[in-house]
């Protein structure tokens, strides 16, 4: 027999599990009845098997499947017209889906840097595409953060701390910036008699055609 000594080493020991916690996702409001993207128009489906029905349905689907519903359902909310397929508004519902998914999955796996550095890649993107709907049709820009339940919020203004070394860098700049006109100042002033003496000589013979 063990010693007790040996007896709780050993339970102290004993590797803790860790609890894996129900992180709610953005695919919980589909229901599991309803049908897969590439089986939910066809006639034939109402009379099919129950059995059938459930191997078809989103109760038996995949992530990836779950995910092409998600993105029709935003897309509807957003889309200019029923043809329109690649508009900001569209492009911005396609990545809204995606971050969220990325999002999910770094809290299970928060050391996946690969889909870490694709979600600020994605959110970048969708970024650029608000600002400039914002900046162009800033009526479609609030329907599509309304849609979608974006909170956007406006870039941080550029502020740069003046350092020695900068204000150095910038009077030598400056300076040089000086010398190169100065250098190039005979060029241009030869350049500019030229086109005066052209556009002297061609209002002259316009006034002798006319006389």
């Amino acid at each position: 027999a063990c010693s007790p000594f040996i007896q709780t080493a050993r339970c102290y020991a004993r590797p803790v599990r860790r609890k894996i916690r129900d992180i709610p996702s953005h695919l919980d409001d589909l229901p599991p009845t309803m049908m897969k993207k590439d089986y939910a128009n066809v006639p034939i489906i109402n009379s099919v098997d129950d059995v059938v029905k459930r191997l078809l349905s989103l109760e038996m689907a995949s992530q990836k499947e779950k995910m092409k519903i998600k993105i029709q359902q935003l897309v509807e909310k957003v889309r200019r017209s029923p043809s329109d397929n690649g508009s900001f508004e569209v492009q911005t519902a396609i990545l809204t889906a995606k971050i969220r998914t990325f999002e999910e999955h770094l809290q299970r796996h928060p050391k996946d840097k690969n889909n870490r550095r694709r979600m600020l890649m994605a959110m970048d993107r969708r970024k650029k595409l608000l600002a400039y709907l914002r900046r162009v049709r800033y009526d479609a820009f609030e329907n599509t953060c309304k849609q979608l339940n974006i909170q956007y919020s406006l870039p941080p203004a550029y502020s740069r701390r003046v350092t020695k070394r900068w204000v150095v860098k910038k009077a030598f700049c400056v300076k040089v910036f000086k010398e190169a006109r100065k250098l190039k100042a005979p060029e241009r002033l030869k350049q500019r008699r030229e086109w005066q003496a052209r556009a002297r000589a061609a209002k002259e013979k316009q006034a002798q055609s006319e006389g």
